[in-house]
């Protein structure tokens, strides 16, 4: 449940603050971003990443997977993001907060490109997700499954995936296809 106006919000974080739950929407260097629903297509490719994930955290317990909405606030100011899929692993787990929202730079992000949101995803996400040094990104396209992964290395993300309906992911020490 969100909080009641009692004034004006006075800042950006505020308004994203204040959505109706369930908006999609994202705040990236101080800037409001507002999505459609995704397709069905793009659901389904959530669905089937998302369930290799689960299986291997529940053979694993070595972290959690989460799909969205769900606030991730890189930041308490500039940037608050909803990715497809977050990945916490067991030393990263005091990011979630006791209302439930991630507050932290989580250890894998996954997007899913929606007809909208290319370049959102494969610029303005890919350059927000390396300046807070998530140590990896993976982007998929759910229309012909190209996978792109970014590893970080220190100060900039390396290309370490580049291929059709797999994820290889060397932190996570797993590979699956989907």
């Amino acid at each position: 449940m969100r909080n009641t106006l009692e004034r004006p919000p006075k800042t950006v974080m505020e308004v994203y603050q204040n959505l109706p739950e369930g908006t999609l929407a994202e705040l990236i260097n101080n800037a409001l971003y507002l999505s459609p629903s995704p397709t069905s297509g793009h659901q389904v490719v959530l669905n089937d990443i998302n369930y290799e994930l689960m299986s291997h955290f529940k053979e694993t317990k070595a972290g959690m997977v989460l799909i969205a909405p769900l606030d991730v606030y890189l930041d308490e100011e500039n940037n608050a993001v909803q990715p497809d899929i977050t990945v916490i692993l067991n030393h990263n787990l005091s990011i979630i907060n006791e209302s439930g929202h991630i507050h932290g730079v989580p250890d894998m992000l996954i997007e899913v490109l929606s007809p909208g949101n290319r370049d959102h995803d494969l610029i303005r996400k890919k350059d927000l997700y390396e300046s807070f040094g998530v140590k990896e990104y993976w982007i998929v396209d759910p229309e012909n499954k190209h996978t792109l992964g970014y590893s970080f290395n220190k100060s900039n993300y390396e290309l370490i995936g580049d291929t059709i309906g797999s994820i290889d992911s060397p932190l996570l020490k797993l590979r699956f296809t989907f």
